[in-house]
């Protein structure tokens, strides 16, 4: 893609936030409706449980021609979940400094104590 290079480096997820912005309005002319991207996002979070189902779990493969690419899978739950970010105004960025922030504080000590991780 000619409109996104030369790829930033490091990429944050600004960086990202702002590539997924213009690939949108480049080549996907505007954002699907905040409802549809829902939608999209279990769809694709779906397509990842399958993968993880068969294969870290106990799921037959249904068929040769069945795909199983996780990491292409993964990085179009990333696209999507950056678009509903954009679409409504959240920075990612400071969104997860201030998550982990949160867990932090809440859960410094508590998997240390957990026998069933220790154990």
């Amino acid at each position: 893609m000619t409109d996104i290079t030369p790829w930033p480096t490091p990429l944050t997820v600004e960086n990202l936030q702002s590539i997924v912005d213009r690939w949108i309005r480049t080549h996907g002319v505007r954002y699907f409706s905040e409802m549809t991207n829902l939608a999209v996002l279990v769809e694709e979070v779906g397509e990842v449980a399958r993968i993880m189902a068969r294969t870290y779990g106990e799921q037959s493969v249904k068929g040769k021609k069945e795909t199983s690419d996780l990491g292409d899978e993964l990085a179009d739950v990333l696209f999507v979940l950056v678009c509903i970010a954009n679409q409504t105004g959240v920075n990612l960025e400071s969104a997860i400094a201030r998550n982990l922030e949160k867990k932090t504080a809440r859960d410094s000590k508590r998997h240390h104590d957990n026998p069933k991780l220790t154990g």
